[in-house]
């Protein structure tokens, strides 16, 4: 069994697809928009498993309780690149010498974890 997506119900389409392309790092796997939908698919690589945005107000996630962990390369350098974004992440967690951390929010309040 693999997981293949994880949906999020947003209001704000745009702002969530420009953190997910821009401070994650994934890329568009499928756009909806243009066929008048309001879904949109992201992913590093096609068979990875997907971020599922769906624009939809009423439903919009409002934080609390959800995070997602994405394997960085380079912590520090990761933090550093969302800080000159203008983005607040947490400081740099190290719970022992061979792993570090740190957590920002997506524009509908999901929790972020870099790994």
């Amino acid at each position: 069994m693999k997981m293949v997506h994880i949906t999020i119900y947003t209001g704000c389409l745009e702002d969530s697809i420009e953190f997910y392309e821009n401070v994650v790092g994934l890329n568009i796997q499928d756009d909806f928009r243009q066929f008048g939908g309001n879904i949109v698919f992201l992913a590093k690589d096609k068979g990875d498993t997907q971020v599922e945005l769906i624009d939809d107000p009423k439903k919009a996630y409002k934080g609390a309780g959800i995070s997602m962990g994405f394997h960085v390369d380079d912590v520090e350098v990761k933090r550093e690149e969302i800080i000159a974004k203008g983005l607040h992440p947490t400081p740099i967690i190290s719970p022992n010498p061979h792993v570090k951390f740190f957590f920002v929010e997506d524009p509908n309040g999901v929790t972020v974890q870099f790994i």
